[in-house]
């Protein structure tokens, strides 16, 4: 069993917070149709921000750290608000959005799987805890604003490009590779996977039932 310290800078963390802010408010302050008001706005930033760290604490039965360290918060409700206020200006730039979120997943993903390592978690369970803190705050905003759950739909390889990413960094640390060199190869491959996936459309096939044959009688 791989262990290894948890070898992440605050800085990292709270940055990975402020992207998810910022995209988890504009993704919101675009939904107009939905009227959404100012406070569910921040809500959702929040949600997008700090779900898949909360998330990836409760699986791995630690004390979350976004409630229990102030910075957290205030880096993602800040974020948030300015996502609010800058929707206006990308509205049109859908690229943004989707650069954003494949960002902020890598960055997500290699953090959780880091720290799922550093507790002795095996390989396949650090998988599962890096797809969980990659795409944990989209689910919760998914389900806050009742949207089909993305990585459950058929859609541009949402959990793929998250698990391609962790999966990378748990060989990679295998190999002794150092975490934050690991981290960005893990960001790299997730995004490299998530944006052409989002531009082509690239999908796993839709499950379809089994129709049964009609037998005939002689």
């Amino acid at each position: 069993m791989l262990v290894m310290p948890f070898d992440v800078a605050l800085w990292i963390e709270l940055f990975a917070a402020g992207l998810g802010g910022l995209q988890g408010a504009l993704f919101a302050a675009g939904e107009r149709h939905r009227r959404i008001d100012v406070l569910g706005v921040i809500v959702i930033g929040l949600a997008v921000s700090l779900g898949g760290s909360l998330l990836r604490d409760i699986v791995l039965n630690q004390p979350p750290v976004v409630i229990w360290m102030n910075w957290y918060l205030l880096v993602a409700g800040g974020s948030a608000v300015l996502g609010m206020l800058l929707q206006p200006v990308f509205a049109r730039a859908g690229w943004l959005l989707a650069t954003l979120d494949a960002v902020v997943m890598g960055l997500f993903g290699a953090i959780a799987a880091s720290k799922a390592l550093s507790l002795g978690v095996g390989a396949a369970g650090a998988l599962v805890v890096g797809v969980i803190g990659a795409i944990g705050g989209g689910i919760l905003r998914d389900v806050i604003l009742n949207l089909p759950v993305s990585f459950l739909q058929v859609g541009s390889l949402y959990a793929v490009a998250a698990g391609a990413g962790a999966g990378t960094l748990i060989v990679l640390t295998g190999f002794g590779t150092p975490i934050p060199i690991a981290g960005l190869i893990c960001l790299l491959v997730t995004t490299a996977i998530r944006l052409p996936a989002v531009r082509f459309g690239w999908t796993f096939p839709e499950q379809r039932a089994l129709k049964s044959r009609r037998t005939t009688g002689p």
